[in-house]
């Protein structure tokens, strides 16, 4: 049974797999550059980011109706009660959809309608994290912001996403600004390809609470020593970084060297359509490629719960269940007993 888990970075449109995108294309009258889903599934292989923004953004063009956007969640949420996932923070990029013609009120409505059931269907709490595409303008930012003030009671905070070489957090300190006015928490992509100055302006400048990737850090010993001291979250995503090419193997990822720096890093599977496994299969492939201890699994779990934005007593229940797995994955280890053979 997989470890309990919550689940800090994941982009909603990044679940769409090849044979759901190939069924809405056909239902909404999309036609796709692709002869069937080997063909597309073949094309998920990327030089860099912007390779897989090209075909994400692409995609992304069979979302149509409240109802695509429905079955878009529920297909993630299914496959991640799969993978022990307990609680979600969704991450959905508005612009990208409203830039096709699609109405802002139809990509948070059908969400909704998935993430209010998913307790009940799937056992996974759920929030909604409404991202800017740093590539456009912050004054396309701060209108995709307005139009969603209707429906701020589904959404928790803002984020921060795309292509991030040349579009520093700086550029959005306004937005952010009016974000926790309207009482929204805030998370920001930072030190992907980015440097690790770029951390530094999420922190100081979009008074960030989470890092998302943040692999960077590890250029500045400075920058370490303060989110060690802080606490502040990085949400790691381990296929992505291989697929990406931010680095060339998963036995190469720094995600040990993270943890024994004392960082707060989760494990997370950001676009596990396009980068080949769920958050589980994230964690347990990178633990066996970096030999991760047992205790450094779970010390991963229960950061994702700590790092989420959960309220108090719910956490609380999350890493009892969290605690009563390993003690139960314990008590299984110990027994199992060694065969003893007796002389005749």
């Amino acid at each position: 049974m997989p470890i309990p888990k919550a689940e800090l970075h994941l982009h909603v449109e990044g679940t769409l797999e090849p044979e759901l995108a190939f069924r809405l294309a056909e239902r909404n009258g999309v036609e796709l550059p692709f002869d069937g889903v080997e063909e597309l599934r073949a094309a998920y292989r990327f030089d860099d980011l912007q390779s897989f923004l090209d075909l994400y953004y692409r995609l992304m063009d069979v979302l149509r109706t409240e109802r695509d956007f429905t079955e878009l969640a529920e297909a993630y949420l299914e496959r991640a009660a799969g993978q022990g996932v307990r609680h979600a923070e969704i991450f959905f990029d508005p612009q990208a959809h409203t830039a096709r013609g699609v109405d802002i009120g139809t990509v948070i409505n059908g969400l909704g309608a998935a993430l209010d059931r998913s307790e009940a269907a799937y056992g996974i709490t759920t929030r909604l994290i409404l991202c800017f595409l740093r590539d456009e303008s912050a004054e396309s930012a701060l209108a995709t912001l307005a139009a969603a003030e209707p429906y701020l009671d589904r959404i928790t905070a803002v984020g921060l996403d795309s292509a991030e070489v040349g579009h520093p957090p700086v550029k959005f300190v306004e937005v952010y600004r009016r974000a926790r006015e309207l009482g929204l928490r805030a998370v920001a992509h930072a030190g992907e390809e980015g440097p690790a100055s770029y951390v530094w302006e999420a922190l100081d400048l979009l008074e960030v609470e989470r890092i998302d990737h943040g692999l960077r850090c590890l250029e500045d010993e400075e920058l370490v020593a303060r989110l060690v001291r802080e606490r502040i979250p990085l949400t790691v995503c381990p296929f992505s970084n291989v697929r990406l090419r931010c680095v060339d193997t998963l036995a190469d990822h720094p995600l040990r060297r993270m943890l024994d720096a004392g960082l707060v890093a989760t494990v997370n599977s950001d676009d596990p359509a396009y980068f080949g496994g769920y958050v589980d299969q994230n964690l347990t492939a990178t633990a066996a490629a970096l030999g991760l201890t047992e205790d450094q699994q779970y010390t991963l779990a229960r950061n994702s719960f700590e790092a989420s934005f959960l309220d108090e007593p719910t956490r609380a229940r999350y890493l009892a269940e969290l605690a009563a797995h390993r003690e139960a994955s314990e008590s299984d280890s110990a027994s199992v007993s060694v065969p003893v053979s007796v002389p005749a």
